[in-house]
């Protein structure tokens, strides 16, 4: 599948801004296999007085920007070509559950891609009893990693409600738990908080999914904004899978990634500070339609 995508964030500030620095991390990434960025560019207005262009620890293309001018407002803009691969589908050769440990010990890696990053808390996901709990009701006896992580998808898209006015991008997994509301963010901690109580690596996936379905299907929830889902480690053999529990479906050539990470922390689209006071507003548009 061929991707035109275009993304728009802007920010509006209460009083004027007299300088900024932000991390920004929007434009799709190249993964062998799964995806390929035929062409990108990202624009600011205003204009920084200072860019470069990096690759952060998770191998996540990385935009810093320095502002030192003042300005009322900050419009970033993405645009991309993206070709999107379909996954092979492949049997389940994740091993049950009690069959991880010994896998996971006899990774050495420490790499970007090593499931080592993905298996204890991190800073926004730390532990959560009442998570831990609904994982292990899920988690029957005998099954593998895989029919675990299936069936933690399907239970959150099962028992949650998609809630856009519910919760923030501060809300932690626990209180999404104790809501059962919230946005694709909080599905995907909740099921990463899930999946990590059981031992299983998870992981973060920041990216973007088809605004128009094909004909015949329903649209998917999440469609109007940047889109996040989850990946888990099933072992040396059956390598890192994705789901997406907002809408219960694998990730497939809807899915166009951006970036990975332990938690939305290390993918969030734009992090950063500015020398200001009083309040601001964000609005965020997304259009991801396919090029016949």
């Amino acid at each position: 599948m061929l991707y035109d995508i275009n993304l728009k964030i802007t920010y509006g500030y209460e009083v004027p801004v007299s300088g900024g620095r932000h991390l920004v991390r929007v434009l799709p990434a190249s993964i062998p296999g799964r995806q390929r960025l035929i062409a990108g560019s990202l624009t600011f207005q205003p204009t920084p007085g200072e860019r470069s262009e990096s690759v952060d620890f998770f191998a996540n293309a990385t935009t810093s920007i320095l502002f030192r001018s003042v300005h009322e407002d900050l419009v970033i803009r993405m645009q991309a070509r993206v070709q999107a691969e379909a996954l092979a589908l492949t049997a389940d050769f994740s091993p049950p559950l009690e069959g991880l440990p010994s896998q996971l010990a006899s990774s050495w890696s420490i790499d970007a891609e090593s499931p080592h990053h993905f298996i204890g808390p991190s800073p926004l996901l730390p532990e959560a009893p009442e998570i831990a709990a609904y994982a292990r009701e899920i988690a029957g006896d005998n099954m593998t990693v895989l029919q675990i992580g299936a069936a933690i998808c399907e239970r959150i898209h099962r028992d949650f409600a998609y809630d856009a006015d519910a919760t923030t991008v501060t809300t932690t997994p626990a209180e999404a738990f104790r809501l059962k509301r919230g946005v694709c963010q909080d599905f995907t901690h909740v099921m990463i908080v899930a999946l990590r109580s059981l031992g299983i690596p998870a992981g973060y996936v920041s990216g973007f999914l088809r605004t128009l379905p094909p004909p015949g299907k329903e649209r998917l929830e999440g469609a109007d904004a940047m889109h996040a889902w989850v990946r888990f480690w099933c072992g040396t053999t059956g390598g890192w899978m994705e789901l997406d529990p907002t809408n219960n479906i694998p990730a497939g050539t809807d899915h166009i990634v951006v970036g990975h990470g332990r938690d939305y922390g290390d993918v969030a689209p734009v992090i950063g500070v500015l020398k200001s006071y009083g309040s601001h507003t964000t609005e965020q548009a997304v259009d991801v339609v396919p090029v016949e």
